[in-house]
């Protein structure tokens, strides 16, 4: 795949006053793209700043379902900026944006935008995660991303990442391949494509949320169809794969975190695509019989989960030359 070509500054977000969410300062903002669109930021702010992190939620979802993993994460001295994605969430602004997600090119240059929008004076290490759909995002901007930007990225993460679809999601492939071919004459045409939310977690209370939430609605526009299965497919067949000496300090950092159980995004392909790629400083966490939310799992998982990024994350976050952590396959 082409490397996207790097972008004009972008404008730095706006944000709306601080307010605490569970101990932890958070801040809503509005970040304004190149073309004018406007998406939703929100910010969860540590007292003492050790690492940031840039996350990417999954498909049919928005940052603030995810506040248990962001709230600990933040306790611990990571500063995670977050955002509803074109087309998700609090983004949607009219009805007529609901589900407009755009093109694989459009969601690449939204993350550069979005990487681009933090605080200039900010010194702390940059991290980038994404879940499900974010992962399999985050990889491709990894892979294909302005230099400059992913150079800046000290390690990228993954959590139950989409590179390829579970063994049961085959009315989604059959769906999404028919909107990829519709997607040449009718783009930004819109369709349901629903998830089946008992797979989601173990916890019903959680499924039971993301069903009643109105801002996880299910629908993408073709365009955004497409470019989800073009990601995947490059993923899954091996066209993507993440090369040495990409990230900050000309080395490449993953981890990858995925439940066995997983019936929405296939464990057995992230397995494939971590074994496939020449890293060394990288690490493959397997869930037994966890499913696809791993920060929400019960009894105390989803804590066990946030525990695991926090550690990874702050092992990698001193001074360059004492970053030299041992591969953890």
């Amino acid at each position: 795949m082409r490397r996207l070509p790097p972008l004009p500054a972008a404008r730095p977000a706006t944000f709306l006053p601080a307010h605490a969410e569970m101990g932890v300062d958070t801040l809503d903002g509005w970040l304004t793209t190149p073309d004018g669109v406007q998406l939703y930021t929100k910010t969860w702010k540590p007292a003492e700043v050790k690492a940031r992190l840039v996350f990417l939620h999954g498909f049919s979802d928005h940052c603030n379902f995810y506040p248990a993993l962001f709230t600990t994460l933040a306790e611990n001295g990571i500063k995670v900026y977050s955002l509803d994605q074109r087309g998700w969430g609090r983004s949607v602004r009219l009805p007529k944006q609901k589900g407009q997600t755009g093109s694989n090119e459009q969601v690449m240059t939204d993350i550069t935008t979005f990487i681009q929008s933090l605080p200039s004076d900010e010194t702390a290490p940059l991290f980038l995660m994404g879940h499900s759909m974010g992962g399999g995002e985050t990889l491709v901007y990894a892979s294909t991303g302005p230099k400059h930007v992913v150079s800046r990225i000290r390690g990228f993460l993954l959590e139950s990442p989409l590179i390829g679809l579970g063994k049961d999601a085959t009315p989604f492939k059959i769906t999404v391949a028919l909107g990829r071919l519709a997607a040449r004459i009718a783009p930004t045409m819109t369709m349901v494509q629903k998830l089946d939310a008992s797979k989601l977690c173990r916890d019903p209370a959680v499924c039971k949320a993301w069903v009643d939430d109105d801002l996880c609605h299910d629908t993408a526009s073709l365009a955004g169809l497409a470019g989800l299965l073009d990601r995947t497919g490059n993923l899954n067949e091996g066209r993507i794969v993440l090369a040495e000496g990409i990230g900050e300090g000309g080395k490449t950092r993953v981890w990858i975190g995925h439940g066995s159980a997983d019936q929405i995004c296939d464990f057995d392909a992230s397995r494939r695509w971590f074994d496939r790629i020449q890293v060394e400083d990288k690490e493959f966490q397997a869930y037994d019989g966890w499913y696809h939310k791993l920060h929400s799992e019960p009894n105390g998982d989803g804590e066990r989960f946030a525990g695991d990024v926090v550690k990874w994350i702050l092992n990698r976050s001193g001074p360059l030359e004492t970053v030299r952590p041992k591969p953890k396959l």
